[in-house]
């Protein structure tokens, strides 16, 4: 075992992202802090080179608890209403999603660990989460706890029902699932069955208001574990109320190191949510691809390869436009 590391999650699929990653890990926390990356699924040729390149590196092996992670996600899924009732979300393309797997981080061999998304480029040290970890068993940093009633990850209607959570017992315990730090053996095999239990027998699954979303599953466990927790957004410190997303938050480069564009305060981590694998492909490939903050991605990506970078970004023909349309549309009707 080792007493720390940082997991991600990964396949073929996004290995650009994954490279960038690794590159802003080595630079802006430590070079020789090991990394281990969960295997979305056996799509993998790219990333096990990768891996072979970098000691530091290596990948989570630990196929059964690979294994007991999906089996209790489907389990779970199964009995969830919108799947129970709805036609339509059994062609949901998330439903076979594997995203659930980046729990198997509770399983691995580091005794605290950070596990950072791979479409994310960590932009500084972990001191202030590890020292936190020395009182909490969460750590998150994200603003899920802001977000409405009609859109939080938990149903606060039905829980306020249950008698047991208030909306204010519940709202600072909403969290994303992007990027979180915990310890070893919290979620062990007899706690699952607990939680199962939980979901399925006491019907605490319709609590969860999105049945394909891991960060809503993720929130319901560490909600029904009662284990201490803690935000950087809520913390009384204001130098550690941050944004973090690169589709929305305003940052400031210096260096290639990005700053909270309000009081040049450090940030955890920049997180590309809402861009595909494709877009991060396709702009690797020298396209003009809508993305803020892709010069950052890119010297990241081509750190240590800058030859290899794209001199040029050039925006795509009319006729490949055309063609990504029809794909897209063709994809739609049959996913109908």
């Amino acid at each position: 075992m080792k007493a720390f590391g940082i997991y991600t999650l990964a396949n073929d699929t996004v290995y650009d992202q994954l490279v960038a990653l690794i590159n802003s890990i080595e630079v802006n926390i430590s070079p020789e802090i090991p990394i281990c990356v969960i295997p979305y699924n056996e799509k993998l040729d790219l990333v096990k080179h990768e891996i072979n390149s970098r000691p530091n590196v290596t990948l989570y092996d630990n196929w059964n608890s690979l294994q007991r992670w999906d089996e209790f996600a489907n389990e779970v899924w199964a009995v969830h209403p919108e799947v129970r009732f709805s036609k339509t979300s059994r062609t949901n393309p998330w439903a076979q999603n594997k995203l659930m797997r980046k729990l198997a981080a509770f399983d691995g061999n580091f005794d605290k660990f950070v596990f950072y998304d791979a479409d994310s480029l960590a932009m500084k040290p972990l001191d202030n989460v590890l020292e936190k970890l020395d009182t909490y068993d969460f750590v998150f940093d994200d603003w899920e706890h802001i977000k409405s009633r009609e859109v939080a990850a938990l149903d606060l209607d039905l829980i306020e029902q249950s008698g047991l959570y208030t909306e204010e017992d519940v709202r600072p315990k909403l969290h994303c699932s992007s990027f979180f730090a915990s310890k070893r053996g919290i979620f062990a095999p007899e706690e699952i069955e607990r939680m199962k239990q939980l979901l399925i027998e006491k019907g605490e699954v319709e609590w969860i208001t999105r049945w394909w979303d891991d960060a809503f599953w993720f929130t319901y466990l560490t909600l029904r574990c009662e284990r201490p927790m803690f935000n950087f957004t809520l913390s009384p410190n204001g130098q550690d109320r941050t944004g973090n997303c690169a589709n929305s938050d305003p940052f400031v480069n210096i260096n290639n190191v990005l700053y909270n564009q309000d009081g040049l305060k450090s940030i955890h981590r920049l997180h590309y949510m809402s861009y595909s694998s494709k877009d991060f492909a396709q702009l690797c490939k020298g396209e003009d691809v809508n993305i803020r903050y892709k010069d950052e991605f890119l010297y990241y990506r081509f750190l240590k390869h800058p030859e290899q970078r794209p001199k040029l970004l050039k925006h795509p023909s009319l006729l490949v436009k055309f063609s990504r349309c029809l794909q897209k549309g063709l994809y739609k009707f049959k996913m109908s």
